[in-house]
């Protein structure tokens, strides 16, 4: 994905999240928040087994190569994404921004503003030129901490949903992941899946 449009996928995340039924019935901003922050701990989780816990892209992406007369079934594609990507600190870190948008998508915000270029794709104000330096100096944990303080900061939704949204893309950056193919990936791994992902919520 050499471009990005948060906006559109702010609106593929929501659209989502709603024809699974995420948002059936009317939550708190805390309640979307915590599951952005569980997202956080999963992908600490995953940092914590070392290389076990990153994705094998070559691996997927030879496989999705190699589908059936060059189609790739559903179910072709669910079994080779949780071969090699599911559990992974991408994955996770693509969760939490998914997470995010479709926070964004409920509460109408507008993410216009964080087009343009960080790292060619999203604009950097001097704050989190700031912000960059300092995760460099950080451990992975630290950096997931960091978030979490973002998210908990009593700072408007808003406020709290853009600025998370941008250190998210900083610690992939980081760590060189493409945070915007990962996305991509797991948009259409939540589509496959069933209502609630068969969860309680």
């Amino acid at each position: 994905m050499e471009n990005m449009n948060l906006n559109e996928l702010r609106d593929r995340a929501y659209k989502t999240a709603c024809e699974h039924g995420f948002h059936d019935e009317e939550l708190s901003n805390e309640h979307f928040i915590c599951l952005v922050i569980s997202e956080l701990m999963e992908a600490v989780e995953a940092d914590r087994q070392g290389q076990d816990g990153r994705a094998n892209v070559v691996g997927f992406e030879t496989c999705i190569k190699n589908a059936y007369q060059g189609i790739v079934r559903d179910d072709w594609f669910l079994k080779v994404y949780r071969a090699d990507i599911k559990g992974s600190v991408e994955e996770e870190l693509s969760d939490v921004t998914i997470r995010l948008l479709d926070l964004a998508g409920l509460r109408k915000i507008d993410l216009s503003e964080l087009q343009g270029p960080l790292f060619d794709k999203l604009n950097i104000t001097p704050e989190f030129i700031s912000w960059e330096f300092q995760l460099k100096e950080m451990s992975f944990t630290e950096r997931m901490f960091f978030l979490c303080s973002l998210l908990t900061s009593g700072e408007s939704i808003e406020d709290v949903v853009r600025s998370s949204i941008v250190v998210t893309f900083l610690n992939a950056n980081i760590l060189r992941i493409d945070l915007l193919w990962h996305i991509e990936q797991k948009q259409r791994y939540n589509e496959l899946r069933p209502v609630m992902h068969g969860k309680k919520y």
